[in-house]
């Protein structure tokens, strides 16, 4: 994550973690809103003005029209201080003014107000029908012109010659953009929790942190993301992130599918949570690895880590065939969040993976 982007996130984070209430400030809450389509139009250019000049010593003028006004911009703008968007959800179409036409004396037209959409940083923009990208907002208070407005027309002005001295021909102006948008909201996270539902994700990320997801002992208690800054030794610090559990067919939109798997795209690091109550520890990393593969390939290229949860729900003398089912090419560990086994070890993995670049490996 860029270190900007960092900062911004752990002081959001950090300040959240001193409010004593059990609504924590996080992603994760019934308003939080990750997805939007929306109906944008550009503002119309004015049109040009076809005007002579007409005053008491000037009867015969020449022509002096002046332009049209540029139609008003819709500018997408990243806010730091946004989390969802929520604020998008029932605002279907977003019209920005037209340009004022061109007057006489060369006066220029007005343009249109432009319309400022702010949203979260992470926000992507695209077109609805082909899903072609149109922009990413990865910095507070950046602007991007998502639908400029049309250009005003020229006025007669514009069109004099040493033959034509009295051009009655102003220009129109431009029409504005007329598009539906989709906006997808990414988390931006140092660490992604990845696995099935009631691996015990939730359990980890508040064991960790001071985040407070809803936790129960039935699939599918995460709805919503959730975020969490995890200390580690001093004051350092990373962001870890968890997602609703994947199933087996999410990338074709099983489950809650394709709706979250997007947020795994900006984390630095995945840490696959695989219960050590599984039948077939070596299965379900693949199945969960296939998954991944199946919706975005580059998924794979990230850093990976393996944390067997639940390890207090097993007798000791059965780690060893835990371990023995994990690729060993893949950092690995056995934790509980119950009895905190393990888990001071594995921050100390995710902080390493951290510091160096993905190996790529399978």
């Amino acid at each position: 994550m860029q270190p900007f982007l960092k900062e911004l996130l752990y002081r959001k984070l950090h300040s959240a973690s001193n409010i004593q209430h059990s609504t924590f400030i996080k992603v994760a809450s019934s308003n939080f809103i990750d997805y939007v389509k929306i109906n944008l139009r550009s503002g119309a250019g004015g049109a040009g003005a076809s005007h002579f000049r007409r005053e008491k010593f000037y009867p015969l003028g020449g022509p002096d029209g002046g332009d049209g006004g540029r139609g008003g911009h819709i500018i997408l703008k990243g806010n730091a201080q946004l989390w969802t968007l929520l604020h998008l959800k029932y605002r279907k179409h977003v019209v920005a003014p037209a340009g004022k036409s061109g007057e006489g004396a060369r006066r220029t037209g007005s343009q249109g107000d432009d319309v400022i959409l702010e949203v979260p940083i992470g926000t992507v923009a695209k077109y609805a029908e082909t899903e072609k990208q149109l922009a990413e907002i990865t910095e507070d208070g950046q602007e991007i012109i998502l639908m400029p407005g049309g250009r005003g027309g020229l006025g007669n002005y514009h069109f004099r010659t040493a033959t034509q001295q009295a051009p009655r021909h102003a220009q129109p102006g431009e029409p504005g953009q007329d598009e539906w948008i989709v906006l997808e909201l990414k988390i931006l996270a140092d660490v992604g929790l990845v696995g099935f539902p009631n691996a015990g994700k939730s359990t980890l990320l508040s064991v960790v942190s001071a985040a407070k997801p809803e936790i129960a002992g039935y699939p599918f208690t995460t709805l919503v993301p959730n975020l969490g800054v995890v200390s580690y030794r001093g004051d350092r610090s990373f962001v870890m992130a968890d997602i609703p559990g994947i199933i087996e067919g999410a990338s074709q939109g099983k489950g809650l599918g394709l709706r979250f798997l997007r947020h795994i795209e900006r984390n630095s690091i995945l840490l696959f949570l695989i219960s050590a109550d599984s039948e077939d520890l070596k299965r379900d990393y693949r199945i969960l690895l296939n998954e991944l593969d199946e919706y975005n390939p580059e998924l794979l290229d990230k850093n990976r880590i393996i944390a067997v949860s639940k390890c207090d729900l097993v007798p000791e003398e059965e780690y060893p065939k835990l371990t023995a089912q994990l690729p060993a090419n893949i950092p690995h560990i056995l934790i509980s969040s119950v009895t905190g086994m393990g888990i001071e070890a594995m921050k100390d993995m995710i902080w390493q993976a951290l510091q160096r670049p993905a190996d790529h490996e399978m």
